[in-house]
């Protein structure tokens, strides 16, 4: 009887189980890869997705500044002009309302 495991059908079946090996590593490696780019693709919307909101936000802050801005008028305005004004101070809330809950919505968790 010739030795077990050495002949050239050992160094075949050995070959084909490295090879085999070194396939699945190599799409592990793949997959690696494509889970790190999917990762940076979400770090880069999560920074995207910052800026927009500080953006509403200071969308937001300026139409504050403006809302209050109006009122102010408001308090000193002629009995003629009260009812211009209290258009364009409705006119600036709804404004304000609308900026500040899109910047509350950009600062959401997904």
């Amino acid at each position: 009887m010739g030795k077990r495991g050495r002949g050239p059908t050992s160094h075949k079946i050995m070959s084909l189980r490295d090879a085999y090996r070194e396939k699945i590593e190599a799409q592990l490696q793949a997959e690696r890869a494509s889970l790190d780019l999917l990762k940076a693709k979400a770090r880069l919307l999560a920074a995207d997705g910052k800026i927009l909101a500080y953006e509403e936000l200071a969308d937001a802050e300026h139409k504050f500044e403006s809302t209050k801005a109006r009122l102010k008028e408001l308090g000193t305005a002629s009995e003629g002009a009260f009812e211009e004004l209290k258009l364009g101070v409705e006119g600036a809330w709804t404004s304000l309302s609308q900026a500040a809950q899109n910047a509350a919505d950009k600062f959401k968790s997904p």
